[in-house]
């Protein structure tokens, strides 16, 4: 009988370190992004030229400034979460399941290399 990998070798994990890494790049950039448009620094001074006192525009200005830091809110926490998995590949925990201990297939990985559960662990514990 073969026995069960407890965990994913450290070329695996290499591999996993560079994916994570570049969902990093690309996640602060986007961070980066949405932090400029709250704080209208990217707006070059024009946010009151050509405009008239407006409630409805007003009011729909502020529910975008919402919906941006919900955005920026969850971007943050997903980059926690890649940061999170970074420790575990230097940990070489990476790609266990928190709650069963078997390993993570790639594929989940690949897709959503942040996570800690397997599909089957997951789908557990919505029951």
């Amino acid at each position: 009988m073969a026995q069960e990998k407890s965990r994913y070798s450290d070329s695996d994990l290499e591999e996993f370190k560079a994916l994570i890494n570049q969902k990093l790049v690309d996640a602060n950039i986007d961070y980066t992004l949405l932090i400029g448009s709250l704080s209208h620094n990217d707006d070059h001074g024009t946010d009151d030229t050509g405009r008239a006192f407006n409630m409805m525009e007003d009011g729909s200005e502020t529910l975008s400034r919402e919906e941006v830091a919900q955005l920026a809110a969850r971007q943050e926490k997903f980059i926690q979460s890649l940061h999170a998995a970074l420790m575990r590949i230097n940990n070489k925990t990476y790609g266990v399941c928190r709650i069963k201990g078997t390993l993570i297939p790639k594929e989940r990985l690949r897709l959503v290399p942040h996570a800690t559960m397997s599909i089957d662990a997951k789908n557990e514990q919505k029951r």
